[in-house]
């Protein structure tokens, strides 16, 4: 069975399953900001009631920092607009305003640089993004098989919401109709049931958002899956967009200017490296093919891996990111923008609202005009093109942080199999259960246990990447197939790991930085170097190299070296995960 074609399924088990098929999301780091339309504006926000900016990074107020089920708290803010944030020198005149009345300090769009790469194809491959649009958007292409942009639509729960590619997107770049995915919800804006009867994790927005001007909802204006933590300003710092002053013809109302007020174009990305700022220019609207079709074009969403030089390398053509000799910059542009209607240099077709755009592609290497190159057409996603003859559809955010997982190899994301009712998931843990073999995490480095007050409850104890180290796992237990493999991320980039093992489970006892949760008879992988962003994968093949035999469990952790670290001993570890082997 398609994924298109099992509507009726997906609406059942949604019914019945809630949002066990969203677990794993909903224990994700998530930070977001909402525009200046969003009521939420000048609430007190849920950490240390400061009223909230349409300029602020905001946090789910939960007990994981991740979204929940509702209802919920207001958000706190995790990063500010002014003061020890983003610098912005608007902040102090913009706290307190109410949501609906502009300020100088909006938000279109953020990252902390540090966004999944995009693979292109093979095992592990494929394009898997997730995005918002605002309250206009219907996504007319698709059936609207809940929870996703279609079915939301009609009830006003889907302007605060997070969507993701319903399946990766191989290969590309991808021109209208090309890899026609869909979108599914991810995130929900208050984690209460919504009109179509989907409930999935929220955030504490407020919701419904019908079109229009004022909005009794809020707007979810930009988002990052990948964060380093409650406190600490992000290790690479954020990088940004601001609003351009132009005409909204949706809304009936300009929008805020924020970009040119504080010396930007809105088509720039911005870069505060450091808490308190100032901003500086970070990518110029020029390099990403903007603000040279006859005004100030509005960048609205962006997805960035940075390579770690500190200076933007935009990249030539798409995937040429992935030798780490430029950055990954994807993006789209607001309507009004003038670069919509404007020649892509990829394909020669028009550019539309809801594009996922990336960097031009260079005369010398076949581009056909100076704009921006398409990398996923709108109507991809389902949303509304003019191309298509349909009204466009705003994308309002964008990121790639969320894994595509497909534990059972079926083509068809884990989150999608249980909503879908093809896997059954009866602890809720958001795995299908027949991939429940593989094992489970632990050794999570609690405050209680952490050698030097480095805790961090969701993976390692901290390392000095600001976060704790996380193993994941992907493949199966299966001696037979011997698919396993170990991911470790979060870890300082270019040092020395190692993967161990052994046969029984341990402490947790101190070990160097961190914990170590693995004993009895140990064997190590080879020493590998961690990567530009701190990961390092081992696998497949470790049953035979290993001679793991079945019906056996094994303890598996990673070390690396760590010489900048908080407890001073030169290294650190990951958390554990146990796998149980079977035939």
């Amino acid at each position: 069975m398609s994924l298109l074609q099992n509507t009726d399924l997906r609406r059942l088990a949604l019914c019945a399953l809630g949002a066990t098929g969203l677990a794993s999301v909903a224990s994700a780091q998530y930070s977001f900001s909402i525009d200046w339309h969003s009521p939420t504006v000048g609430l007190p926000d849920g950490f240390t009631a400061v009223p909230i900016t349409e300029g602020d990074i905001l946090r789910p107020a939960t007990a994981t920092g991740g979204p929940a089920l509702g209802p919920l708290g207001v958000p706190g803010i995790y990063v500010s607009a002014g003061g020890a944030g983003l610098g912005l020198a608007a902040w102090p005149t913009c706290v307190g305003h109410p949501g609906g009345t502009p300020c100088a300090v909006e938000l279109d769009a953020f990252s902390y640089g540090r966004d999944a790469m995009l693979i292109p194809q093979g095992p592990g491959g494929g394009v898997q993004l997730q995005f918002s649009v605002d309250e206009f958007a219907m996504a007319p292409l698709l059936p609207p098989a809940p929870p996703s942009i279609g079915s939301e639509f009609p009830s006003g729960d889907s302007s605060a919401d997070v969507f993701m590619t319903a399946a990766p997107i191989l290969g590309g770049p991808h021109p209208p109709f090309a890899a026609m995915v869909g979108n599914v919800g991810i995130v929900d804006g208050d984690g209460l049931p919504s009109g179509s009867g989907a409930v999935y994790p929220g955030t504490g927005l407020i919701e419904p958002n019908f079109p229009g001007f004022p909005n009794l909802g809020d707007n979810l204006d930009a988002l990052d899956f990948t964060n380093p933590g409650f406190t600490s300003f992000p290790p690479l710092g954020v990088f940004f967009s601001l609003d351009a002053p132009f005409f909204d013809v949706a809304s009936g109302v300009p929008n805020t200017g924020s970009a040119p007020i504080h010396g930007f174009s809105a088509a720039d990305v911005m870069w505060s490296m450091a808490p308190g700022g100032p901003p500086v220019l970070f990518a110029p609207a020029p390099a990403l093919g903007l603000d040279i079709a006859g005004g100030m074009d509005d960048l609205d969403a962006l997805c960035l891996l940075e390579n770690g030089s500190g200076v933007y390398e935009p990249s030539q053509q798409a995937w040429d990111w992935m030798g780490g000799g430029t950055d990954m910059l994807l993006f789209s542009v607001r309507r009004g923008s003038p670069v919509i209607g404007m020649p892509d240099s990829i394909f020669g077709i028009p550019i539309e609202e809801g594009d996922v755009l990336t960097t031009p592609l260079p005369t010398a290497l076949g581009g056909v005009s100076p704009f921006p190159g398409i990398f996923v057409a709108a109507e991809n996603l389902g949303l509304g093109t003019l191309r298509s003859g349909l009204p466009a559809d705003d994308l309002n955010a964008l990121d790639s942080d969320v894994p595509f997982i497909d534990c059972n190899g079926n083509g068809v994301a884990d989150m999608l199999d249980i909503l879908g009712g093809t896997s059954t998931d009866v602890d809720g843990n958001g795995v299908p259960d027949e991939c429940e073999i593989i094992g489970s995490p632990g050794c999570f480095c609690f405050a209680s246990l952490a050698p030097c007050a480095n805790g961090f409850p969701t993976a390692g104890c901290r390392n000095s990447t600001g976060v704790g180290a996380l193993m994941t796992l992907a493949g199966s237990g299966s001696v037979a197939a011997d698919d396993l493999v170990l991911n470790a991320s979060g870890m300082p980039s270019g040092v020395p790991a190692i993967f161990f093992f052994g046969t029984l489970p341990a402490g947790p006892l101190p070990f160097g930085d961190g914990l170590r949760c693995t004993g009895g008879n140990i064997q190590r992988t080879p020493v590998g170097l961690t990567s530009a962003v701190g990961t390092l994968s081992a696998g497949p093949g470790l049953a035979g190299a290993f001679l793991i035999p079945p019906f056996s469990t094994r303890y598996f952790q990673c070390w690396f070296r760590d010489p900048s670290g908080p407890c001073g001993s030169g290294f650190n570890t990951t958390n554990s995960h146990d796998v149980l082997f079977t035939p």
